[in-house]
């Protein structure tokens, strides 16, 4: 029996304050794309040759899967600006000597579940205290039925040891729930089927997997049916050959200093470079019904990848319907849209948060706690969140402590709203915003954020 820690070793717990801003002001470029990050270096150790890539996130979940592609075999270097992935080819991924901690990565935990288990090898993965929680039961389901055997713990949740089989089994396969991880983790275990792999999505998830695979030289089709499902295929066993990728800006990064800019008044800022995938840019279209001035510049396509930069400014705010159809294109914006809700005139709703409850934490009650611990008026239910804005240039109370979680995102969300609280918001431990923003700090204080850490 492998004997694991169940807990990876943890940054340093770092509290931060923030406090009520003047205008923001200034042009930035916020880091990679987590999602684009963690692909390009799994899909470089898969592919035959060189990979190139540029703009690679360095937050810790990057470097996590990035330790992880080098424990299975592939060669990742980082030269200058660029990092150099040299592959092992598919299906010749080595078997690790040793469990593979994915510190707080819950992207890397799916997407290596399915990955890893379209090969005829055992692995153990664990995690920090965090990912150990959360639920892995939706990748254990269709994973087991390609032919992956698990071993976990009663509730499906990590440390767990999976054996891929010696022939994985393709599979048509819908989601019961909308997951690009779930669907990913399926696709990339189909590579290693003979035959084709289709998952069937009732509601579009992001689809860089898709993109992305196609770029190194896989055979990914992409139809809907009559009943608008959408049909995902990949073709089994393709050679997949390295290749030169950029990664974009990250727009679930930018929606951080986006939503400051837009409730502290007087601000105006760029965003360069943000991706501008249609399936991840609901935070914008809920950005502007709630009022706020966005203007989107200099659209170009990159790689593949549509990306503009962005400028964001202060107008009044006025709450509105945030609707369920939108959830899965904003899924990690949640947090810094209920603290732009909080500036904004009367009530926002917000529906189909149902899946916030399974991320790095609860996000929704992390979310009530942070509105709660501001002095923000709102309501919740099982999938859906009411906020009582302050409205116009007014201040929100704030003057709280803020409880972290883990959770990168409710570290970051909160310090934004602390910028417009009349005696500032106070977070507990900040640190895990270097999952994935490891510039958090620097570029909000080289804006005119009040942040201190």
């Amino acid at each position: 029996m492998i004997k694991v820690d169940p807990v990876s070793a943890a940054a340093r717990p770092m509290s931060a304050s923030s406090h009520a801003s003047e205008q923001l002001t200034g042009t930035v470029r916020v880091p990679g794309d987590k999602s684009m990050s963690h692909r390009s270096l799994m899909f470089g150790a898969l592919a035959i040759g060189e990979t190139r890539i540029k703009g690679l996130l360095e937050g810790e979940d990057v470097m996590s899967t990035a330790r992880i592609m080098r424990q299975l075999g592939a060669t990742i270097e980082k030269n200058g600006e660029e990092w150099f992935v040299t592959g092992c080819g598919l299906g010749l991924l080595q078997e690790p000597q040793e469990p593979l901690d994915l510190g707080n990565s819950g992207t890397s935990a799916r997407l290596l579940s399915g990955l890893i288990g379209g090969h005829h090898m055992t692995v153990t993965m664990f995690g920090d205290a965090s990912l150990n929680s959360r639920p892995m039961g939706r990748v254990i389901k269709p994973l087991s039925d390609m032919g992956v055997q698990f071993l976990a713990r009663d509730d499906d949740k990590l440390p767990l040891t999976m054996r891929g089989p010696q022939d994985v089994l393709a599979c048509s396969y819908e989601l019961p729930v909308a997951s690009a991880q779930v669907k990913s983790a399926v696709l990339l275990c189909g590579l290693n089927a003979r035959g084709e792999t289709t998952v069937l999505e009732p509601e579009p998830t992001r689809d860089h997997t898709e993109n992305m695979l196609r770029g190194f030289g896989a055979e990914v089709r992409v139809k809907f049916d009559e009943k608008g499902i959408k049909h995902s295929t990949i073709v089994g066993q393709p050679t997949l050959f390295g290749t030169q990728v950029v990664v974009p800006a990250d727009i679930s990064s930018a929606a951080f200093p986006m939503v400051a800019a837009a409730i502290v008044p007087g601000s105006q800022i760029t965003l360069t470079d943000v991706g501008m995938n249609p399936l991840r840019t609901g935070i914008l279209a809920s950005l502007i019904d709630l009022g706020a001035s966005i203007d989107v510049q200099n659209q170009r396509e990159m790689a593949g990848e549509q990306i503009a930069d962005l400028q964001v400014g202060w107008a009044p705010l006025t709450g509105c319907l945030i609707p369920a159809d939108r959830a899965s294109s904003q899924i990690d914006e949640y947090p810094v849209l209920a603290a732009a809700a909080a500036c904004a005139e009367g009530t926002t709703r917000m529906e189909g948060l149902a899946e916030l409850r399974v991320k790095e934490s609860d996000r929704l009650d992390g979310i009530c706690h942070m509105l709660r611990e501001a002095g923000v008026e709102h309501r919740s239910g099982p999938d859906w969140l009411e906020v009582d804005g302050v409205g116009g240039d007014a201040l929100v109370p704030g003057g709280g402590r803020v409880i972290s979680a883990l959770d990168h995102r409710r570290v970051m969300a909160s310090l934004v709203l602390g910028l417009r609280c009349k005696t500032g918001l106070h977070v507990d431990d900040a640190s895990p915003a270097n999952t994935s923003f490891p510039i958090f700090f620097d570029l909000m204080r080289s804006l005119g954020g009040r942040i201190s850490s």
